[in-house]
């Protein structure tokens, strides 16, 4: 179903007359019903064990490349609102108050933190955990971490964050496990961000061409103004000028963006220019992951509403999506590559299973 992206279990249940379910099963394709039962009381960590194999086994062939530089692995860390709703709830829904035109209603949803290692033909989706009522996204950010640091305790270098975790315990956790992080440096940290500022006026930017945008960059290490961390940090600026030319008019403009972010990486390890496409690169989580799976693979579909079932549910189309991308990557040659588009090739997934069901006359 996963990689068929199907997106239902009903459809599934209307492909339990295929042949492959008899020679793959040697029994009949279980009812919606019962396969959503069973997803509820599954163990979950089946399926992070077959993450993390299919991961070991991809490692061991040499597939998975770093994307920035030699011998350098980020991780990606992100919250993802997988469902809301005013009707449906469970013990492990997350509320919040929302003000409509018919006044405030209380909404019930769910969220969880998805850990993505960044390579360079394709993401690999590692593992995720789900916010659970009471406590933040940084607080199920750092369990993940834990569970990440054990199961794959060589498999990246550097974190990747938003500001979100531009926090003291975070940024200590991380560096405790001998890796180092990176997070956008918001007002939330405002002496750091001030003396940043006071320092930037003084010194003149690094400017360089890097994949159509202009940037100006200013980087320097030995901040102590982040105290309740008690280490020193780098901050590093990027005003990003990209031009752009407007459909409706045609008149080009140039439109400014402007990141900061504070990190435990030296230059001397990481030069400027890599460091900022490091850090641009925490985007790969919602462009190459998170648009992907609920655009395609229906990731964000809730299968059965029981907690158990919507992690389960996200796990196994998170084995599904590494399994297509690394058929594509290591199984088709560049010319298929170049000719199909991802979207055909996993068409033609579904059309050779519903292609193998026989019809009978009525």
């Amino acid at each position: 179903m996963a990689l068929a992206q199907m997106g239902s279990l009903n459809a599934l249940e209307q492909t339990g007359e295929n042949s492959f379910w008899r020679k793959w099963l040697a029994a009949s394709l279980p009812s919606a019903d019962v396969i959503g039962g069973v997803f509820s009381i599954i163990d979950c960590n089946a399926f992070r064990r077959i993450l993390k194999h299919l991961y070991s086994r991809l490692k061991r062939n040499k597939v998975l490349r770093p994307p920035f530089c030699d011998n350098l692995f980020a991780l990606v860390i992100d919250g993802h609102e997988s469902s809301a709703s005013y009707l449906r709830c469970c013990d492990k829904c997350l509320q919040r108050e929302v003000k409509t035109s018919k006044g405030s209603r209380i909404q019930d949803y769910h969220r969880h933190v998805t850990a993505i290692l960044l390579c360079k033909d394709f993401p690999v989706l590692l593992d995720l955990e789900l916010q659970m009522p009471g406590e933040d996204e940084v607080a199920a950010a750092t369990r993940l971490l834990e569970r990440i640091f054990l199961n794959y305790p060589r498999a990246f270098d550097v974190v990747v964050a938003d500001g979100l975790y531009a926090r003291a315990p975070f940024f200590k956790t991380v560096i405790a496990h001998g890796k180092d992080v990176i997070a956008v440096l918001k007002d939330d940290r405002r002496d750091l961000l001030q003396d940043a500022m006071g320092i930037f006026r003084q010194e003149q930017p690094v400017v360089f061409q890097q994949d159509g945008v202009t940037r100006q960059c200013w980087d320097i290490e030995g901040f102590t103004s982040w105290t309740s961390f008690g280490q020193d940090v780098r901050v590093v600026r990027s005003v990003e000028t990209t031009t752009v030319c407007r459909q409706r008019t045609g008149e080009k403009e140039d439109c400014v963006a402007e990141w900061m972010w504070v990190t435990t990486l030296s230059k001397q390890r990481v030069p400027t220019k890599t460091f900022v496409r490091i850090g641009h690169g925490r985007w790969d989580i919602e462009n190459k992951a998170f648009n992907e799976l609920t655009t395609y693979w229906h990731a964000d579909h809730v299968y059965k509403h029981n907690v158990v079932a919507i992690e389960a549910f996200w796990l196994i189309t998170m084995l599904a999506y590494n399994l297509f991308h690394a058929f594509i990557t290591l199984n088709l040659k560049p010319a298929i590559r170049q000719l199909y588009t991802k979207l055909h090739l996993a068409r033609a997934v579904a059309a050779e299973l519903y292609g193998m069901n026989k019809c009978r006359a009525p």
